[in-house]
């Protein structure tokens, strides 16, 4: 089989994941940690050579251009590596969703009906140039009882190949089919359409990337779509606050998706917090795209680097040193303005003022809302789920952060003693 025929190659990945589903789902839950243990290990051990097999990504990504948030993205650095490891510690420390059977009832008829949680089957995964995402996708399929295909960027194709046959290591370890977790070891971008069009072989697909790539996925796949499409996440510093925490929290890291894109301020206190999250900002570079009310008192700070905004700002997802600001006047045009112009993603409000923050937690439609807290915490590890698949801002099936239980689903089981249906 070479990788030149697609279209055979790709069936037989396929054909392959799908076969190895069945021993997944009926994986005990001590194999499956010892593969996640085992994979934690190996990890650490080989912090050497992935790092050359990383290098060598890096050296072609800044030849081709490739600079800023993106190459940010493709290294895969030490700590990188001690999360994912750890990350499958974490999931091998987790119960086993799979067989769990819940909200049994006795019915009248004499029977129990329930629920049991059960493994989805295969997935197919498209992401770019996170390598780490290869081991947060294979530790939490393992867990899950779920066979997948990974299919990572071509920018990071070592990287991944390097982390997959440590996967493959770990399931042998434990007994386990190596072909549970399959990585597309071509580049060709045909691959990605037959991976999309195989519902007889993958029974849900999820996208990880930019807009565009996941824009043209959900548009041509003939399977489901787990996938969120823009990350404009939102802070709204309220009337009533604490000020340094709200500077605090403001100031974060830019290139992953859940960082701040747009910050709303109270008029109440836009003169005392908008010149001195200003000047934090000056200091680090970042551009400011400013309604009018911000712009008059931004425009004093020593370095700001003020623009006025367009109405297309608002609904912006820049993963750069660019934030829209705006002034409001209440927590009622606050809501508004998330629920008209974000992506759903995660919205964070400061204040200290309580009922103002249970209302922004019930009126904000997005994945995850906050009190208090950055918006980069939205994210499967901090959560607790040990790593996370993706973050979705569908409403079905999964929202938020995907782990386990968002890689499984429920079917209804009846537990009977020879009744039969009358009638």
């Amino acid at each position: 089989m070479t990788h030149n025929d697609i279209p055979a190659y790709m069936a037989h990945v396929g054909a392959s994941a799908r076969a190895a589903a069945t021993g997944m789902a009926r994986a005990s839950t001590g194999a499956k940690d010892q593969a996640l243990r085992s994979l934690a290990q190996r990890l650490r051990q080989s912090g050497p050579a992935l790092a050359e097999s990383n290098e060598f990504d890096l050296i072609a990504a800044r030849q081709g251009g490739l600079e800023g948030p993106m190459l940010d993205r493709l290294q895969l650095s030490p700590a990188a590596i001690s999360t994912v490891a750890e990350g499958c510690e974490q999931i091998a420390a987790m119960p086993d969703p799979v067989g769990e059977i819940t909200g049994v009832k006795r019915r009248p008829s004499g029977i129990s009906v329930g629920q049991m949680r059960v493994p989805l089957g295969v997935f197919g995964m498209i992401y770019e140039s996170r390598p780490n995402v290869t081991i947060e996708a294979a530790s939490l399929a393992i867990k899950s009882g779920n066979a997948c295909v990974l299919r990572g960027g071509s920018e990071a194709l070592h990287s991944n190949l390097a982390l997959w046959r440590l996967v493959q290591a770990a399931l042998v370890d434990a007994g386990l089919p190596p072909e549970a977790v399959q990585l597309v070891e071509t580049t060709d971008r045909a691959a990605v359409v037959h991976l999309i069009t195989m519902p007889q072989y993958v029974d849900v697909i999820i996208p990880r990337g930019g807009k565009g790539l996941i824009e043209r996925i959900s548009t041509e796949a003939r399977v489901p779509v787990i996938k969120h499409l823009d990350g404009n996440c939102h802070v709204y510093v309220d009337e009533q606050v604490d000020l340094d925490l709200a500077l605090r929290v403001t100031t974060q890291k830019y290139s992953p998706c859940n960082t701040a894109e747009s910050l709303l301020v109270h008029a109440a206190q836009g003169a005392a917090f908008l010149p001195r999250i200003g000047t934090l900002f000056a200091a680090k570079g970042v551009e400011m795209r400013c309604c009018p009310a911000s712009a008059a008192l931004l425009h004093a700070v020593p370095g700001a680097r003020v623009l006025p905004a367009s109405e297309a700002d608002w609904s912006e997802e820049y993963l750069a040193p660019v934030i829209s600001i705006r002034q409001v006047d209440s927590l009622d045009e606050a809501i508004a303005h998330i629920n008209r112009y974000g992506s759903h993603h995660t919205d964070a409000i400061l204040t200290t003022l309580h009922a103002h923050a249970m209302r922004f937690l019930r009126e904000v439609d997005s994945a995850s809302v906050m009190v208090n807290a950055s918006t980069r915490f939205a994210d499967g590890f901090e959560y607790g789920l040990g790593a996370e698949i993706g973050i979705s801002t569908d409403k079905f099936h999964a929202r938020g952060p995907v782990g386990l239980e968002g890689l499984t689903s429920l079917k209804w089981v009846v537990l009977g003693q020879g009744e039969v249906r009358g009638g």
